[in-house]
């Protein structure tokens, strides 16, 4: 427990510390969110409603899946993963630590959101927010699960840019952060059910006490059951170095982690 803690520290101040990391957990989703606010939300009433979920997704989106996968696959490139294992160090503590501790950092970044929304932009509070801390959750665990599955699955630097990519250049454009995914048509509205944003979306706005696309219980229990699955396939999959040839799993096996999803295309509306 000991080592935990220490592990479980130094990855927090190194998410301040390093630079990238600080942009993707601080600086880039504040700087997008100041100007959403001051821009879009003055535009669009319906975006001002949603403005508090609506960065807090996109804030989850960017120190997840563009933050934590590129540091973990130096890590094993430099053989650091190497020098854990000879220490005994558990894998399963190299991939939960550094989700917990961006977790700790879109914390604090989705307080900053929540407590100048009202005051800069007049964007209303949550009604519910026990619900909204339980969706916080669920997201969470969706997207720290989907980054370290990408991290495990990248065979390089420039592999993680693919996969990170191939996840949030959607997510901008159907995951409902811009714009409900109401205003999609039905071919696009099913695919935009595949991405963890759309279903965070979907029952924050639950919480914020407005109309939801679909069942909000259902993108929660999506969003959970992804997350677990993801972190195991992780977990399974991992490998402690770059060239090692052995695994106990094909790489392909990562796609089971969109069969929650797929089953959420079949939730009521």
């Amino acid at each position: 427990m000991k080592a935990f803690a220490h592990h479980f520290a130094f990855e927090f101040r190194t998410g301040i510390r390093n630079k990238q990391l600080l942009l993707m957990n601080y600086l880039l989703p504040l700087g997008f969110y100041l100007m959403m606010g001051f821009v879009i939300a003055q535009i669009s009433p319906d975006f001002q409603r949603t403005l508090i979920p609506s960065m807090v997704v996109f804030s989850a989106m960017v120190a997840t899946v563009l933050g934590m996968p590129d540091p973990l696959v130096r890590a094993r490139e430099n053989g650091i993963f190497r020098s854990y294992k000879i220490t005994g160090i558990p894998s399963i503590s190299i991939l939960v630590i550094p989700a917990l501790t961006t977790v700790l950092h879109l914390v604090i970044v989705s307080m900053i959101i929540a407590v100048s929304a009202p005051l800069f932009f007049d964007s209303p509070l949550p009604v519910n927010w026990l619900g909204f801390v339980m969706v916080f959750i669920a997201m969470a665990l969706s997207l720290t699960g989907i980054s370290v599955l990408i991290a495990v699955i990248a065979s390089s630097s420039r592999m993680v840019i693919l996969w990170s990519q191939l996840v949030f250049i959607p997510t901008m454009m159907l995951g409902g952060i811009t714009f409900p995914i109401d205003f999609l048509p039905n071919a696009a509205r099913k695919i935009a059910q595949l991405l963890p944003s759309t279903h965070a979306m979907n029952a924050f706005k639950w919480t914020m006490g407005q109309e939801t696309a679909f069942t909000p219980w259902g993108s929660i229990t999506v969003l959970a059951i992804s997350g677990l699955l993801a972190f195991t396939l992780a977990v399974y999959l991992f490998s402690w170095e770059s060239r090692n040839t052995e695994h106990r799993g094909h790489h392909t096996l990562a796609l089971l982690v969109l069969l929650p999803f797929l089953a959420g295309i079949l939730l009521p509306s």
